[in-house]
């Protein structure tokens, strides 16, 4: 895997004759967890899409390339070349019948193979070692068709991970998870980030997730960017109670240091 930068430049991004997003720029680093943050219809997936090419923009660039280097238009790239360098985990994935788990993990390879070969030594090893890092080896035998969704979502996390791709891509990635794999799940994407160097985009709902995991936010509000930069400066009552239209604390662990992000509603008490 080669450590590999990800740029939204000046996006502008609709449906049919509607904008959505305006001039949205958006930077993922090697060895950085990006998260999009904001309310609903903000924009945070329909941007995670594009710069994935599935969506396309209205104006603006993806840049993709080694980091410290020249970044390159993604446009003239194949689908597959790009897609052996970004790979994205989005909300709505097929749900397949008649496989096996390992089956759908497999499918991540397929960027790497020609049509219809079998998998390869290297295929095969790219498999189990995601398979690993998200606790789904034990399943690997199972029909898809017997998975809770929780279950589902780290199978589709582990067919990304098998892509080996230099940037991954995560739209809510937490959703349908029980607590315990909420953690792990988190847990994985600061590995990814830490020891194998992995540029991050993640979208995340829950606030405090977004300042236990990220290096960097970006809070969009409208379709805009209302703030960019390390959790504690995008993290401020002032910043999230205007973006969310609701009073909301915001104060520092004293033992983490790390941002905890408290929304005051109706019956809100203080300790």
């Amino acid at each position: 895997m080669i450590a590999t930068a990800l740029h939204g430049d000046d996006l502008v991004l609709g449906y049919q004759r509607t904008t959505v997003v305006h001039g949205v720029s958006v930077a993922i680093h090697p060895g950085v967890v990006t998260a999009l943050i904001g309310p609903n219809g903000s924009g945070k997936s329909t941007v995670l899409r594009s710069l994935a090419r599935l969506h396309r923009a209205s104006s603006g660039r993806i840049l993709l390339g080694r980091e410290n280097g020249d970044l390159e238009d993604a446009a003239p790239l194949s689908v597959r070349d790009f897609a052996r360098r970004v790979t994205l985990l989005s909300q709505s994935r097929p749900h397949p019948s008649g496989l096996r788990v390992r089956d759908v993990v497999a499918f991540g390879r397929h960027p790497h193979r020609r049509r219809f070969s079998p998998l390869t030594d290297t295929d095969q090893a790219m498999v189990d070692h995601a398979m690993e890092l998200t606790g789904t080896a034990p399943m690997a035998r199972r029909a898809v068709d017997q998975l809770s969704g929780g279950e589902l979502q780290r199978v589709w996390l582990a067919a990304c991970l098998a892509q080996d791709a230099g940037v991954l891509l995560l739209d809510e990635p937490t959703n349908h998870l029980d607590l315990r794999y909420q953690v792990e799940i988190l847990d994985l994407v600061r590995d990814l980030a830490d020891r194998h160097q992995t540029a991050l985009g993640v979208v995340l709902h829950d606030l405090n997730q977004a300042a236990d995991v990220a290096d960097r936010i970006v809070l969009l509000h409208l379709g805009r960017v209302r703030a960019t930069g390390p959790p504690a400066e995008v993290l401020t009552a002032e910043h999230l109670s205007e973006v969310y239209g609701l009073p909301i604390d915001t104060t520092v662990d004293p033992t983490t240091g790390r941002v905890r992000v408290e929304p005051r509603g109706r019956h809100h008490r203080r300790r």
